[in-house]
């Protein structure tokens, strides 16, 4: 029967979600050099566009279809799916106009909170490309991508009917391996598609906005609250559980990430504690509702410990992972969801004994990241010799932003003759 306080809950939750697009924006506007700020923002805004528009025509029939049903068709081993019913999402319609609604709330306020989880997560690949992606380009491979990935990653993950890994009894609460891992294979693989930065070197490509930065962290932070708690779908004690977990385990991250740049560098930063945060959001994400608020604690601290060294490693191994994609969301995706497997309650090694948990939460992490890295390597691949996926390099040094875009973040006037000066 419909609850309408169940109703109401989950549409806020997911206006919450979709709150953490804009705020990514200004997180990774703030990053990057004055002269990309519109195209780094434009790059989440677009994600909004398309994939809202996507998840309509067919994004929710592929992610939520269910194969038992005549209405479905299945693909190889259920990778890929699709509900004919649902394209457009007319059957979602009939259902929420009925006269009677078996379920707690409508399946279209369902539809609206997975449709948030799919934006972000196309919006979150866009860090890995900083500076030198073509705005078009990154149009043509967010929406391939979130077509041959996402939307059946989601089903592997969060369709409790058929998906592989939800069946399978992975721990996934709100998107650790669908969302984070998926996102940071993805970047990763366009990092190494588009190449570096030019003048690409530890601490050539400094923020130009910190506050910017923590703007947007906050923004983050507070939409992240309607991520883990939302996805139970119900304002009950499960839903408390992910709330304070989402609390807790990016606090105690921030500790770790600037305990570590202390020690490292002899300052702890703005964007240090901001990159703590989310580093912390992302790890718990997974665990929100498997762990005590204890252990989400130790799994935060340990997370900003753990991404904080993790994020020199582009250094290291020689790839520009621009705005940490990697580093924050890969990495700490991996670390949360494994984290799971020796700590969930009941089921972790340490309450049960038994590698099984361990087990199954790293085969759906390496499937995601493994299927994810691949495709998105392959589409980027194909853009990039065919309408090219790069800036050229003259653009890149002047500002991508009035080379792409026609327009620059920031103007101020010339005190003499008062004609505007834009800043670089």
């Amino acid at each position: 029967m419909l609850d309408q306080g169940n109703t109401t809950f989950v549409l806020v939750m997911a206006a919450l979600v979709l709150f953490m697009t804009p705020g990514l924006a200004f997180f990774y506007g703030g990053l990057v050099k004055a002269k990309s700020v519109i195209s780094m923002m434009m790059m989440s805004f677009g994600a909004i566009a398309l994939v809202s528009v996507l998840w309509v025509l067919y994004g929710y029939a592929i992610a939520f279809a269910n194969p038992g049903d005549h209405t479905a068709i299945s693909g190889v081993v259920g990778f890929f799916s699709i509900d004919w019913n649902q394209l457009g999402l007319g059957q979602a319609f009939e259902e929420a106009t009925a006269s009677k609604i078996d379920a707690s709330y409508p399946s279209m306020a369902f539809v609206g909170f997975q449709a948030t989880f799919a934006i972000i997560t196309v919006a979150l690949i866009s860090g890995a490309i900083a500076d030198r992606a073509k705005f078009g380009a990154w149009m043509v491979f967010a929406g391939v991508w979130v077509t041959v990935v996402y939307f059946p990653v989601a089903s592997w993950v969060f369709n409790l009917t058929s998906g592989w890994a939800a069946t399978w009894g992975v721990i996934d609460f709100a998107g650790g391996t669908a969302v984070h891992i998926n996102a940071g294979a993805a970047g990763l693989a366009l990092a190494l598609v588009l190449g570096k930065r030019v003048g690409f070197a530890k601490g050539a490509h400094k923020p130009h906005n910190p506050p910017f930065v923590l703007l947007g962290a906050a923004i983050l932070w507070f939409g992240w609250f309607g991520f883990n708690a939302g996805s139970e779908g119900a304002a009950d004690g499960i839903a408390s559980i992910a709330w304070v977990n989402t609390l807790a385990a990016p606090a105690a991250a921030i500790l770790g990430w600037l305990l570590v740049e202390k020690l490292k560098d002899g300052k702890a930063t703005s964007v240090g504690a901001a990159s703590g945060a989310v580093t912390g959001l992302v790890a718990i994400t997974p665990a929100c509702a498997n762990l005590t608020p204890g252990w989400g604690l130790v799994l935060g601290f340990l997370a900003g410990i753990v991404c904080c060294f993790a994020i020199d490693w582009k250094y290291r191994l020689g790839f520009d992972d621009s705005l940490d994609v990697v580093g924050v969301h890969l990495v700490g995706g991996i670390f949360g969801t494994l984290f799971l497997g020796f700590f969930a309650n009941d089921t972790g090694l340490i309450y049960s004994g038994s590698f099984e948990q361990l087990g199954k939460q790293a085969a759906a992490a390496a499937a995601v990241g493994v299927y994810s890295f691949v495709l998105a390597f392959v589409i980027g691949f194909i853009i990039e010799k065919t309408i090219g996926f790069r800036v050229k390099t003259e653009d890149e040094v002047a500002g991508i932003d009035t080379a792409v875009h026609g327009e620059e973040g920031y103007v101020l006037y010339d005190e003499e003759d008062k004609s505007p000066v834009g800043v670089r």
